[in-house]
């Protein structure tokens, strides 16, 4: 075992301090800890559209993260990242994830973040629908966004990996809206519940109309050798959502079936801390997260423009 750096302490004590500061002031200002964050993020390192519609019902908005003009790599030549949140499908919005935008735009990628059915007045399958739209809407708006449509990616945390899973492997969904997981370039998983029956989480037994769930609602029971290339990414000791079960399990059906699927584990990172590594004031705890998405978009690791900090 390899004794870590002098620079390696001084990053990880640098992003330690500005962690316990950015909850001290969500504290003391009785902000959640996501505003305080999303409040350090810089503004002047993408182009933003909010509240864009992709579907007719009131909860189907989404906002957009565009690169800007500098950044590389050049307008039509960009992935483009289409990101659900999690929240046990119960909670969250797309507002709350400005600094996931800002992490991947900033760096080149166009970044689609959606707002989807939450339950209890939403059950499975409507939020993987919504998804799927979402998505529908994303490779439809591709190219006018500056992003190359036959590089487009969905990515989610938590139970919004179950939904990027669902609509990377089920075909059903994209089906329905005349698309098809075949147009994806790959799918990112966060910590993504993809085997979860008998369902113990009593949120996730009302989302799932437990014990109604039908079996073929787990993503792994859709992998097949067509399923797009994958990059799953968990904390070791993740309390929530079991790694071995879920991100393990996958990757295993993934190589089996024989498509490509890369794997990163993190030891000083939790189930919460593993998205939360992706803002920019406190990249470097416990990650680092955003290298191996970027290489698995495509796109170098550090800024590129000049309006970056």
């Amino acid at each position: 075992m390899s004794l870590p750096t002098f620079a390696s302490l001084r990053r990880r004590r640098g992003a330690f301090l500005i962690a316990f500061s950015v909850i001290a002031a969500a504290v003391l200002s009785a902000c959640s800890p996501v505003k305080v964050l999303n409040g350090l993020v810089p503004t002047d390192t993408y182009r933003f559209q909010g509240g864009i519609a992709y579907g007719q019902a009131p909860h189907q908005l989404l906002d957009v993260y565009q690169p800007l003009p500098a950044t590389q790599p050049a307008p039509g030549g960009r992935p483009l990242v289409v990101f659900f949140y999690g929240g046990t499908w119960t909670t969250g919005d797309r507002a709350s994830y400005r600094f996931m935008g800002e992490a991947l735009a900033a760096r080149g990628a166009v970044v689609v973040v959606p707002d989807y059915g939450l339950s209890p007045a939403f059950t499975y399958p409507a939020f993987v629908r919504d998804s799927a739209l979402a998505v529908k809407w994303a490779l439809d708006n591709a190219a006018r966004l500056g992003a190359d449509p036959k590089q487009v990616f969905v990515m989610g945390h938590s139970s919004g990996g179950y939904n990027a899973a669902m609509v990377a492997l089920d075909g059903r969904w994209l089906g329905e809206v005349g698309a098809s997981p075949k147009q994806l370039a790959g799918w990112i998983g966060l910590a993504g519940p993809y085997d979860f029956l008998p369902i113990i989480d009593p949120q996730a037994r009302v989302a799932f109309n437990w014990p109604d769930t039908p079996r073929d609602s787990q993503p792994l029971a859709h992998v097949t050798s067509g399923s797009p290339r994958a990059l799953l990414m968990a904390a070791s000791k993740d309390d929530l959502v079991q790694p071995g079960r879920n991100t393990g399990q996958m990757a295993a059906a993934l190589r089996a079936a024989g498509v490509p699927v890369q794997v990163r584990l993190f030891d000083d990172l939790s189930h919460v801390t593993l998205i939360g590594a992706f803002a920019r004031p406190i990249q470097w705890l416990g990650g680092p997260v955003l290298p191996p998405v970027m290489d698995f978009l495509g796109l170098a690791s550090v800024l590129s423009h000049k309006g970056a900090r």
